[in-house]
């Protein structure tokens, strides 16, 4: 399987799956003109639609791509709202994609239903973890989200993230706040740099990277607990509780 990025709007990515036989899918099109031209470029047909979840910045160009071609598949979360879905999947499900097998992760806390989609060691997240940071909380909870987080964390260490969105160096940032500390930061934001300068992107990255030095996945680490604690004003207990306070920190402050 070939994974290739379209870019949307300021800062979204398409994901572009292709097979040995020219057929290809999608994940998140949130827009369906540069994934028309993407497919017309490369001479593929669009076979498959993979939503992770509701926002319409990943689903709006799925109508328009169903009228485009009209035998796509479109997978998505069960518990959420969108019509545009042919087949509705959750936790245990597992879909042939291009020739490739994909297992359905149920993964909210970003949304209610959210889901991520892992095989050939890569996992599509949506917005749940991007790099350096995660999604915030909106129509899930932040139990959720602790949990969802910590099932990702526990994935084979070379797992490929294809997160929707360019937020790496942003995301970096907070996390300099949280551990100042931390060497791997200095080195990886050096790193993103230099990456966004030659290419434009940061995304995809290694997971073992993101448990060097993503706060929202290192809540366990004394470092990140203390200046949790320290933000908050008192004792947390529990992964929720610092993850609570880590969210709360970025949106109310680092955020605005």
């Amino acid at each position: 399987m070939k994974i290739s990025p379209i870019h949307a709007f300021s800062d979204n990515y398409i994901w572009l799956l292709q097979g040995a036989q020219g057929g290809a899918a999608v994940v998140d099109p949130g827009d369906a003109a540069p994934v028309i031209a993407a497919l017309h470029r490369q001479g593929l047909y669009l076979e498959s639609i993979l939503v992770t979840h509701k926002h319409s910045d990943h689903i709006a160009g799925i109508a328009a791509l169903r009228r485009a071609f009209p035998e796509v598949r479109v997978y998505g979360p069960a518990n959420e709202p969108i019509p545009e879905l042919t087949d509705r999947v959750g936790e245990g499900d597992t879909l042939t994609i291009v020739g490739t097998s994909l297992q359905v992760l149920e993964l909210p806390g970003h949304t209610e239903g959210h889901l991520g989609y892992l095989g050939e060691g890569a996992l599509f997240c949506g917005d749940l973890l991007f790099l350096g940071g995660c999604g915030r909380v909106f129509s899930g909870t932040y139990r959720q989200m602790t949990h969802s987080l910590k099932r990702v964390a526990e994935l084979p260490p070379a797992t490929q993230i294809y997160c929707a969105h360019e937020y790496t160096l942003d995301n970096l940032g907070f996390a300099r706040w949280v551990e100042p500390d931390n060497p791997s930061l200095v080195q990886r934001t050096a790193q993103v740099q230099q990456q966004i300068a030659s290419s434009g992107r940061s995304v995809p990255g290694e997971l073992a990277l993101e448990l060097e030095s993503n706060p929202f996945l290192r809540t366990d680490q004394t470092a990140v607990i203390a200046a949790a604690e320290r933000w908050a004003g008192k004792r947390l207990e529990g992964p929720e509780a610092l993850f609570t306070a880590l969210r709360t920190w970025k949106d109310n402050e680092y955020d605005q």
